[in-house]
């Protein structure tokens, strides 16, 4: 009858997670975790608006918050509080959030490793630029390092000047060529093109075909602007001189596209500021006409553009090296 009896010691205490349950319990995590969700609430986290994030992603408003409560769900706890159109991190979003940007951060790095030589250098640079960066030099840099080093591959995106200074401070890409007038740590900068900015209009409007035309004759007129065209942004020094001038125009048409600022003002929306060098041929062939001053504007220079935090791989050592070199040759 003793070896009957059930010692029921061992089942008195509550069973107790083990270092290999709690290991089984990261990688089960690891592999039902949907990876676009983190992209999501990475957006989400640095714009700290829904509006805007689903705009960068391209999606619907109610996309992104069933997004949220998907990854949240699967995480188990709460990311973001809601306070009207904007939200806040809790404690535990931002710690997702510094663990999520590492570990793109990682990623957008990955790159198969270099030869020896440089004739054999073997990677992939992820370049993020404004549009109209217009440079002969840098063009003929970008047929040199091709012809130099055929087998990195070179990926190109065009951002608007805000959006880009963001992916750069998000680690998501190798470089950046694009507006940054202060110093914006992490990111470090280079300068490469100096631009200068000049008042246009279009053949439609009246002042194209006006012989006298001053300043003070354009204070009043319709303007078309850029809209991220505010103070503190990438195009400041334009909303100063607008300001120190009184220029009072109503704002007639605005785009976060150089190309659709360009359009509208050709079509006669109203005078407009735009890179002088960038749009040359179009002043030259009679679609642009520059406006006084005479001398421009104001600066708003293009600079080379890398995060400090991120460490470069041989091929981004290399394009970032050859890049300046060739704008620092006279």
């Amino acid at each position: 009858m003793a070896n009957n009896k059930v010692n029921t010691d061992m089942h008195d205490a509550p069973d107790q997670p083990t270092s290999a349950s709690c290991e089984h319990g990261k990688r089960a995590l690891a592999a039902r975790l949907d990876w676009n969700l983190i992209r999501t609430f990475v957006v989400v986290a640095d714009e700290l608006n829904l509006s805007r994030a689903a705009e960068r992603l391209f999606v619907t408003q109610p996309a992104v918050s069933q997004a949220l409560k998907r990854l949240q769900s699967q995480l188990g706890y709460t990311l973001v509080q809601r306070r009207g159109p904007q939200i806040a991190l809790t404690a535990a979003g931002e710690e997702v959030h510094r663990i999520a940007r590492g570990v793109f951060a990682d990623v957008s790095s990955l790159e198969m490793p270099a030869g020896d030589s440089l004739d054999q250098v073997v990677g992939r640079v992820k370049l993020l630029t404004v549009s109209r960066m217009h440079s002969r030099r840098y063009n003929e840099f970008l047929a040199d390092f091709h012809r130099r080093y055929p087998r990195v591959e070179l990926e190109i995106e065009v951002l608007r000047g805000h959006d880009l200074l963001l992916a750069m401070r998000q680690n998501t890409a190798s470089f950046g060529i694009g507006l940054c007038r202060v110093d914006t740590p992490p990111i470090e900068r280079r300068l490469i093109v100096p631009q200068r900015y000049a008042l246009f209009c279009g053949p439609p409007h009246p002042l194209y075909d006006r012989a006298d035309v001053d300043i003070a004759r354009l204070l009043h007129e319709d303007l078309v602007t850029f809209t991220g065209d505010y103070l503190g942004d990438t195009l400041s020094p334009l909303t100063l001189f607008r300001e120190h001038h009184g220029f009072r125009g109503r704002l007639a048409a605005s785009s976060s596209n150089l190309e659709e600022v360009c359009r509208l003002i050709m079509c006669g929306y109203g005078i407009g500021f735009l890179p002088e060098g960038a749009f040359r041929r179009e002043t030259e062939n009679g679609m642009l006409r520059k406006l006084p001053p005479e001398e421009g504007l104001a600066d708003v220079d293009i600079h080379l553009l890398w995060n400090s935090q991120r460490p470069l791989r041989a091929a981004e050592t290399v394009f970032r090296d050859e890049l300046l070199a060739a704008f620092d040759r006279p």
